[in-house]
């Protein structure tokens, strides 16, 4: 059976005004009426390796009760697209018929882990020049339940058959800041003991720079790994290829992760898209490293050689600039790695993630 397609699934108009199955916590269960445990009617729910033929093994009693309640569709695995270095590209259609994108990444080693990069939003709002995913706009916010929904449909597909073996980064489409109420109730939800028990060490929330998100996520518990997406080294060229610097500049951005308060063991990742001609030279090295301060110790900067997509003119540097960039960086006192995003090949790496169905209807729709 297809993962999402439930075999108690009705017409969506007999689910309005329905919340999700899959956004609500053993206690809002049991308050909405939930015969025998609530606490193991949500078990049987976010772990999909109990499932039986795609679908929640619940028992006709819970099904009956949960089917009048709550809306129990899952977004729906359509396409899946392989690449050759082992990561899988998959579409996800949604309810409502839009669809997102997200990207299954085992490890190279023995060790069975699997890192998902999640979608967030339908399209994305923040324009940044060289994202595939900012030509789209932005359709609509992820609801608690899809973006949770994801991880369970993606795993009852492909695996793994445990929580504690996932690392989930949310660097797929969308600003994930800008729908950070949903996003971290999707979060809590995944940490519940009772569920899939992930752990914040190993959910990664990246964002473009959005301050105002950055600060409330700050005071949230529990709270996720943060990574900046920073990408340019003067306000001019950030403003240039990333919108958001108009608004956030990089003193007031570097000013939020000051007040972010590291916690013990905690470390910040920074993510530098290397774009040819634009932000590759020896003096963005030297201001970068200047603009990391004391964060150039001890904490991640990944250098990521820009991956190339129709909806965009920047390119790649050559390896020798990258590795010379990496070098200057080194020489500068900075952790550095040099990122090979995975799924390059079908159009799934960082950067790439669009749906070409809801860019062409959007443009049709804008004339």
């Amino acid at each position: 059976m297809t993962v999402g397609s439930m075999p108690w699934d009705r017409p969506a108009p007999e689910r309005a005004g329905l919340p999700s199955a899959w956004s609500l916590f053993p206690e809002e269960l049991a308050a909405l009426g939930c015969p025998g445990s609530a606490l193991e009617t949500f078990r049987r729910l976010h772990r999909p390796w109990t499932w039986k033929d795609g679908a929640p093994d619940l028992g006709s009693g819970i099904r009956r009760w949960l089917e009048g309640v709550a809306d129990l569709r899952l977004p729906r695995i359509v396409e899946q697209q392989p690449s050759a270095d082992g990561a899988t590209k998959l579409a996800l259609d949604l309810a409502d018929g839009k669809r997102i994108e997200a990207v299954h990444m085992p490890r190279k080693v023995r060790n069975p882990r699997v890192t998902y990069c999640l979608s967030s939003q339908v399209g994305c709002a923040m324009g940044c020049t060289f994202c595939a995913t900012g030509s789209m706009g932005i359709l609509r916010n992820l609801q608690p339940g899809e973006i949770l929904g994801q991880v369970l449909a993606v795993m009852a597909e492909l695996g793994p058959d445990r929580g504690h073996l996932l690392t989930l980064v949310f660097m797929g489409m969308g600003e994930p800041l800008h729908n950070l109420e949903h996003l971290h109730r999707a979060i809590r939800l995944m940490g519940h003991p009772a569920g899939l028990g992930i752990g914040m060490g190993r959910i990664t929330v990246s964002t473009s720079g959005l301050v105002s998100g950055i600060e409330k996520l700050a005071k949230l518990e529990p709270r996720p790994m943060l990574a900046l997406s920073l990408n340019a080294t003067t306000d001019e060229a950030r403003s240039r290829t990333m919108p958001v610097n108009r608004v956030w500049d990089l003193a007031r951005l570097r000013q939020a992760l000051d007040a972010w308060g590291l916690k013990r063991g905690e470390k910040l990742t920074f993510e530098y898209v290397l774009l040819a001609g634009e932000n590759d030279t020896e003096a963005d090295a030297e201001r970068l490293a200047a603009w990391l301060g004391d964060l150039r110790r001890g904490h991640n900067l990944n250098l990521i050689p820009m991956n190339e997509h129709d909806a965009s003119s920047f390119r790649q540097p050559g390896e020798a600039r990258v590795q010379a960039f990496s070098d200057w960086l080194k020489a500068r006192g900075c952790f550095v790695t040099v990122r090979r995003s995975r799924g390059r090949d079908v159009q799934g790496a960082c950067g790439q993630l669009v749906k070409g169905k809801d860019l062409h209807e959007r443009r049709i729709s804008h004339g």
